[in-house]
């Protein structure tokens, strides 16, 4: 049945299924497409089929998932909300028993922004156990914390009990778009790991956004002058309601930064406000950063920023994730701010620690990037060149930002 209604879908997408039949795409990508247009008229579908199917081959299937979807937002922004909302009349608890015996708990159709907000509150939570000395991985003390706020249990009764805790409560052509980063815990500059700090403070609880969530969008979308989708660190495309949903539930933690894009979406200034929303006044607000706006490096750098120190400081941390927001490997689409600032000409062997020699590589790659027969250059700051063991070679640029 799953072979006769993609077969069905492709039907009613003749440029999918031309590119498929040339080659251009693979099987997994015609899914994708068909999955991702299923719910739209016919001439709707077609039209975002046409206007990604040129770029699909280059993309990877996390990359295309994400155009697709972003796509559909920019569509028909009503239509989709009105989708998401229809659909939500099927919210549900699921469970179900895992293979190995163990079992599954999921929630389905759920509020974009709650669920967003619920796990950035579980990663927090499972930070402030690590360092309490519970011991597991990021995703174990998610879990950990999950199953434990919904069975009623404070956190402190996961922690070790030699903790002591246990059982207490606790330019022309450019577009202007703006995001938040909020950091609870750090130092208050840009560029920290955002990872809180609650020291001997009570485990985190309800109330107010919590965790750290990047969001990104446009600037008309917040002032209400434009339905155009941002984005999610780490959850991807957002529609504008929601993207509105989520930043009206930031409290006085939040920083709040204006990026300047150039017609390719890509970043070419930013700067971030000393403190506080925008709010009714956004338009006076993104002019009073004017003065604050630092043009990102491109072409031939000017060294501007360079230090001599092997680590960065918090401001040059912070532009260089603005340019490229996910991994530099080719298909990465791990978020910057989980990943390493690794040195392409490593520090040791005359590498300056300059925005020309710097880019987000998670740890796989950036380990990958170290072994044999791997190599990586940045002949342009975030113009990233790899090179294959087997001498193939691939470059990757900064994403663009959704525009």
């Amino acid at each position: 049945m799953r072979l006769v209604g993609v077969a069905g879908g492709l039907g009613r997408l003749p440029c999918v299924l031309t590119a498929l039949a040339a080659g251009r795409i693979d099987w997994a990508k015609a899914v994708l497409f068909v999955d991702a247009l299923a719910g739209l008229p016919d001439e709707d579908a077609n039209d975002i089929a046409g206007a990604v199917v040129g770029t699909a081959d280059g993309r990877t299937s996390g990359q295309l998932r994400a155009a697709l979807a972003r796509a559909v937002l920019a569509y028909d922004p009503e239509a989709a909300q009105r989708r998401r909302k229809a659909a939500r009349e099927d919210a549900s608890v699921q469970s179900w028993t895992e293979g190995s015996g163990n079992g599954a708990l999921a929630g389905r159709e759920l509020d974009p922004a709650d669920v967003i907000e619920a796990s950035a509150r579980l990663t927090e939570q499972a930070r402030w156990l690590r360092q309490h000395g519970v011991t597991g991985t990021t995703d174990q003390l998610r879990a950990a914390a999950y199953v434990a706020s919904l069975t009623g249990r404070s956190l402190d009764t996961l922690l070790p009990e030699s903790d002591g805790r246990s059982g207490t409560d606790g330019h022309p052509g450019t577009d202007n778009r703006m995001g938040t980063d909020r950091q609870p815990g750090s130092d208050g500059q840009p560029g920290t790991d955002g990872q809180s700090n609650f020291g001997g403070r009570p485990a985190p609880a309800g109330g107010g956004l919590g965790g750290t969530i990047n969001l990104t969008m446009p600037l008309s979308a917040w002032l209400g002058l434009g339905e155009a989708p941002g984005e999610v660190a780490g959850y991807g495309p957002a529609d504008a309601a929601t993207c509105r949903d989520l930043a009206a539930r930031t409290g006085p933690a939040v920083r709040w930064c204006l990026t300047v894009t150039g017609a390719d979406g890509r970043a070419v200034a930013h700067a971030c406000a000393p403190a506080g929303s925008p709010g009714p006044g956004s338009i006076r607000w993104a002019a009073g950063l004017r003065s604050r706006l630092q043009v990102l490096e491109a072409g031939t750098c000017s060294h501007a920023r360079r230090t001599g120190r092997y680590r960065p400081p918090p401001n040059l941390v912070h532009l260089v994730r603005v340019r490229q927001r996910t991994c530099s490997f080719p298909g990465c689409r791990r978020p910057a701010r989980r990943c390493d600032l690794d040195h392409s000409v490593p520090y040791d062997q005359g590498g300056a620690t300059c925005e020309c020699n710097l880019a987000p590589l998670c740890r796989r790659h950036h380990q990958a990037k170290q072994a044999d027969r791997w190599q990586l250059t940045q002949d342009q700051p975030g113009v990233m060149t790899w090179r294959t063991p087997s001498g193939r070679t691939y470059t990757t640029l900064s994403e663009p930002y959704p525009v």
